[in-house]
């Protein structure tokens, strides 16, 4: 479990807290900092906990703007991709099967 998970952070402005750590989709080196695009489960100001995809700083203090989903919209995207993906899987199986058949 990462340290981050449970914790709640401050700015002043906006109260977060991250309650699961999901996934990380990107990992670069930035000129002064470690930035991570990531995916968690986080709450703002107290609302209800949502999908959250943005980059984090290391200690998980600083971030960018990002996209928070509710269950229902993380579902719809997820099959979406899904879909997406499986045809698109599919388009390449049936290319290459055909230039099988051509030989």
């Amino acid at each position: 479990m990462p340290e981050f998970e449970g914790r709640t952070f401050s700015d002043g402005a906006v109260e977060y807290t991250i309650h699961e750590h999901i996934a990380v989709l990107d990992d670069r080196r930035g000129w002064d900092m470690p930035w991570r695009r990531e995916v968690n489960l986080v709450s703002w100001n107290g609302g209800p906990p949502k999908i959250d995809i943005r980059e984090w700083s290391e200690s998980h203090d600083r971030m960018t703007r990002g996209i928070t989903l509710t269950d229902a919209e993380a579902e719809r995207l997820t099959k979406a991709l899904y879909e997406r993906y499986r045809e698109k899987g599919n388009r390449l199986k049936d290319s290459s099967s055909r230039e099988d058949h051509s030989r």
